[in-house]
This record gives structure tokens, C-alpha cells and sequence, in this order.
């Protein structure tokens, strides 16, 4: 029987063949970290030489001047860059609150905007007035205008008190369990629909007996059939007129409306005899 170290001794090769390719791959290793550190160290010399050359022009006096020049030169384009910094946190501010002011001026072109398109058609129109020139003319001339010039008095419209349209402000203001899936242009149409009810209605009310067809003669002692004490003096509706003048339905959307309407003091409610008068606020 032979040992270990005698089997080592007499078949050497094998040693050989399982030990050369580790070998080789530690050599690679080791090679290549060798590199790397001379890489490192040659950087290093480089740096302090570079170090050593500045230390020693700084003290030439023929470049202490322009190393001086230099540093001064950066002091104040530091000194520029906190002045640009500062400049810069103002201008942000003031793109910020102009950013704001263009919001604003757009809301408020939004809400113009929607009211001259939303003017009532029962609006009177202006009433166009003779102008006078300010060039001097003759008696004979101004004589001769005055005829032109000259109209029939007309009878100025009795007032109808109307319930203005909801702002979008206030519409963001009402709560959103009494404001659900409504949107602010539903809002507004039955405001709309209700000051037509109510112009209509007291137009008739306005209107001379003897103008009257039978029908409208039958709606004004209704009319004043529903007044009681606590609508004297006020301008209400009721169902059978919003039925009458519009083709608004009185239903469940209608009535979640017009808690919104109550809400926003628009329109108020007063009962009696069986009746619910709506009144303009």
C-alpha cells in the first residue's frame, strides 16, 4: 500500500492537470488588480504634480496679480449668481400671482359671458332717445326738429319682481346632498321657467278687464283668488301657472330644484287653503 505523499510523488502530472487552469485564473486576477492599482497611483502622482506646479506659480509675483484678478473676478460672478437667484424667486412669484389675476379675470369673463347670453326675453329694450348735436343752428332748424324729435308719452311698464339667476359661486356653496347630479345650467333654466310664470301671470294682473278673452278673464279671478294676506304685495306662482306658461314638468327633479332655489333665497314657500305659492324673494 502506498501513502498519500508517496501517490503524490510518483504520478506528479496529476497534481499538474487539476492544478493549472486555477492557477492561470488567479494569475489573470492578479494581473489585472495590479493594473488597476498603478492606474490608481499614477492618478495620484499626476494630481500632486499638478498641485505642486499651482502652489508654485502662486508664488511667483509675476502671477499673483492676475491669481488676485482671477479671484475677484469670481467673487463677483458669485455675487451675480445670488442677484440672478433672488431675481429668479421674484419673477416665479410674480408669474404665480399673475397666473392667479388671469384665473380670476377668466372666471369673471366666464360668468359675463353666460349672462349675455342667458338675458330674459321679457327684458324691456332700451328706448332709443333724439340726440342733439352740439353744432350751433338756427331758430328756423331747431323749429323745424322739434316735431321730429317730439313722441307720445308712453306708459312706463309696472315693475314684475324676477329671481335672479343662481352665480356659479353660490352654486359651489350649496351643499352636495341637495345638489346631487344637478348642474348649474339646470339650475338656471328653472329660474328662467319661473320668472316667465311670474311675468305672465302679472301681466294679466296688469292687463285692462276690457281687453280680456274669456280665458284670461277665468286666469285673473284665479289669480286673485289665491292671494291671501301673506302674498299681499308679493309676486308668487303656483303649479297651475309653472303648468300654464312653461313647458316645465313639476316633478321630483323639479322639486330637488327648488330646494336648491330655497336654499340659495331665491324663492320662499308660503301654504294655505291647500296650496303652495312660490315666492319670489
Amino acid at each position: 500500500m502506498f501513502t498519500a505523499r508517496a501517490r503524490s510523488s510518483l504520478y506528479p502530472w496529476r497534481l499538474l492537470v487539476h492544478t493549472g487552469p486555477s492557477l492561470a485564473r488567479s494569475g489573470n486576477m492578479a494581473s489585472s488588480d495590479l493594473e488597476d492599482l498603478c492606474s490608481h497611483i499614477n492618478t495620484k502622482i499626476l494630481t500632486i504634480k499638478k498641485t505642486l506646479q499651482l502652489r508654485n506659480m502662486g508664488q511667483e509675483p509675476s502671477l499673483k496679480s492676475v491669481l488676485c484678478k482671477i479671484g475677484h473676478e469670481m467673487f463677483l460672478l458669485n455675487d451675480l449668481l445670488n442677484k440672478m437667484e433672488i431675481e429668479v424667486e421674484h419673477q416665479e412669484k410674480l408669474k404665480n400671482s399673475l397666473k392667479e389675476m388671469q384665473e380670476s379675470f377668466e372666471r369673471d369673463y366666464n360668468e359675463a359671458q353666460h349672462l349675455c347670453e342667458n338675458i330674459p326675453p321679457h327684458l324691456p329694450k332700451a328706448i332709443a332717445k333724439c340726440t342733439v348735436g352740439l353744432t350751433v343752428k338756427s331758430e328756423e332748424q331747431c323749429k323745424a326738429a322739434e316735431p321730429e324729435c317730439v313722441k307720445k308719452p308712453t306708459k312706463e311698464p309696472k315693475f314684475i319682481k324676477e329671481a335672479p339667476l343662481i352665480t356659479a359661486q353660490e352654486f359651489e356653496g350649496v351643499p352636495a346632498y341637495m345638489r346631487g347630479r344637478l348642474t348649474y345650467v339646470q339650475i338656471n333654466g328653472v329660474v328662467q321657467d319661473l320668472n316667465k310664470a311670474v311675468v305672465s301671470k302679472y301681466k294679466i294682473l296688469h292687463q285692462p278687464m276690457k281687453s280680456m278673452s274669456s280665458a284670461v278673464r277665468n286666469l285673473y279671478h284665479r289669480f286673485l283668488e289665491e292671494e291671501t294676506k301673506d302674498t299681499k304685495g308679493e309676486f308668487f306662482i303656483v303649479e297651475a301657472d309653472i303648468k300654464e306658461f312653461t313647458q316645465l314638468k313639476v316633478d321630483k327633479r323639479f322639486h330637488s330644484i327648488l330646494n336648491i332655489l330655497r336654499h340659495c333665497q331665491r324663492v320662499r314657500e308660503v301654504r294655505g287653503a291647500r296650496l303652495v305659492r312660490y315666492v319670489i324673494c
